[in-house]
C-alpha cells in the first residue's frame, strides 16, 4: 500500500504523462516509450478520441445558418464565416474530450457500444492516460474563447452572449457540478446547441440586423427535433451501462418502451415544423428538399421496435444520424439553390 508521499508522486508523475501526452500529440514530437525505445506518439488514438465524425454536422448547420443570412439578401463575410466556424468546430471538440472524460466510469460499464454511442472507447481501452482527454478539452475551451473574443469584436453585440451560452451549455452537457446529460437534459441541451446556437451564430454574424430570422427559426425547428430523436435512438444501447453508474438519460428516466414513443413522435413533429414552416415564412424549395427525406423518417419509425434487439442497434444509431444530416444538407443545398436562382 502506498503511503501518502508516494501516492503524491504517483499522482504528479500520472497528470505530467497526460500533459507531455497531449502537448506532444498536438506538435508530433517524438517521445520513449516505457521500454526505452523511441516511438511515435499514437496520433490516430488522440483524433479517435475526438471523435471527428461528428463534426460534420457543426460544418452543415453552421454553412445552413450563413446560407440563410445571404438569402435574405446579407453580404456574405468569409473572415466571420471562418472566425464563427472556429469557434463552433473548437467547442464541439471540447465536448467531446470532455464527455469522455466526465462519462470514463459509464463509457467502461458498456459492454453494448456501437460506432455511434459509447463513447470513442479510446480512454477505457487504455490507450491514452484518461487525463488526456480533460487537457486537451481544457485546451480548445480557451482556443474557442480567445478566437470569439476576436469574432465579438467586429461582429455584433449577440456574439457574446451567444458564444458564452455554447460554451457554458456544452461543457455542461457532461462536466459537473450541473452534467445535464445525467439529468434527463442533455437532449435538450444538444438540441439547444447543435441546431439553434450554431446556424444562430453563422446568421447572426453576417446579419447583424437579424433581418430574415424567421426563415431561420423556421427552418432549424424540425432539426432540433431530429436532433433530440437522434440522440434517444442512440441511446438505447448505453441504457444497461448507463443505469449502473447513475446516468439518468431521457431513455432512462422514460423507460425504453415510452422513450421509443417519444421518438416516433419527435420525428412526427419535425415534419409537422416542415409543412407549418411551408404555409408561414419558409420558401418552398426549402420546406420540400426537407420532406424529401419522409420517406426514410416512415421507414424509420416503423422499425422503431429495433430498440429492443442489440443487432439492429448500430442500424438504428446511423439511421438516425443519416436522417438529421440528410435533412439539414437538403435545406443547405435548398437554399444554396435558391440564392442562386434569385435575379
Amino acid at each position: 500500500m502506498l503511503n501518502e508521499p508516494a501516492r503524491s508522486v504517483e499522482r504528479r508523475r500520472h497528470a505530467a504523462r497526460a500533459t507531455n501526452g497531449v502537448l506532444q500529440i498536438l506538435v508530433g514530437y517524438r517521445v520513449v516509450g516505457p521500454s526505452g525505445v523511441p516511438r511515435i506518439i499514437d496520433i490516430v488514438a488522440f483524433v479517435r478520441l475526438g471523435r471527428p465524425l461528428f463534426l460534420v454536422g457543426g460544418f452543415v448547420l453552421y454553412g445552413l445558418g450563413a446560407a440563410l443570412a445571404a438569402l435574405a439578401g446579407h453580404a456574405l463575410d468569409l473572415h466571420r464565416y471562418a472566425l464563427g466556424q472556429a469557434v463552433v468546430t473548437a467547442f464541439q471538440l471540447m465536448t467531446h474530450y470532455a464527455n469522455d472524460y466526465f462519462d470514463y466510469d459509464a463509457d467502461r460499464a458498456n459492454t453494448t457500444p456501437t460506432a455511434w454511442s459509447g463513447g470513442s472507447r479510446v480512454l477505457v481501452a487504455g490507450e491514452l492516460p484518461r487525463a488526456t482527454a480533460l487537457i486537451a478539452s481544457l485546451v480548445l475551451a480557451a482556443l474557442g474563447v480567445g478566437v470569439a473574443v476576436v469574432l465579438a469584436l467586429g461582429a455584433g453585440a449577440l456574439v457574446w452572449p451567444t458564444t458564452a451560452a455554447m460554451l457554458v451549455l456544452s461543457w455542461a452537457y457532461s462536466a459537473p457540478p450541473l452534467r445535464l446529460c445525467v439529468r434527463g437534459l442533455g437532449e435538450i441541451d444538444t438540441a439547444l446547441v447543435v441546431t439553434g446556437l450554431v446556424p444562430w451564430l453563422a446568421f447572426y454574424v453576417q446579419a447583424g440586423d437579424c433581418h430574415g430570422v424567421g426563415v431561420l427559426l423556421a427552418a432549424i425547428a424540425p432539426l432540433a427535433c431530429l436532433q433530440t430523436a437522434m440522440l434517444v435512438a442512440i441511446e438505447f444501447p448505453d441504457a444497461v451501462g448507463d443505469a449502473s453508474t447513475g446516468k439518468r438519460t431521457l431513455v432512462i428516466r422514460l423507460g425504453a418502451a415510452r422513450a421509443a414513443r417519444w421518438y416516433v413522435g419527435i420525428v412526427a413533429l419535425a415534419y409537422v415544423a416542415l409543412a407549418i414552416g411551408a404555409l408561414t415564412v419558409l420558401p418552398a424549395r426549402i420546406a420540400l428538399a426537407g420532406l424529401a427525406t419522409l420517406p426514410i423518417a416512415v421507414w424509420r419509425v416503423t422499425r422503431i421496435a429495433d430498440h429492443r434487439d442489440p443487432a439492429a442497434w448500430e442500424q438504428l444509431g446511423f439511421w438516425s444520424v443519416a436522417l438529421l444530416i440528410a435533412t439539414a444538407i437538403a435545406e443547405l443545398v435548398a437554399t444554396l439553390g435558391s440564392i442562386g436562382a434569385r435575379p
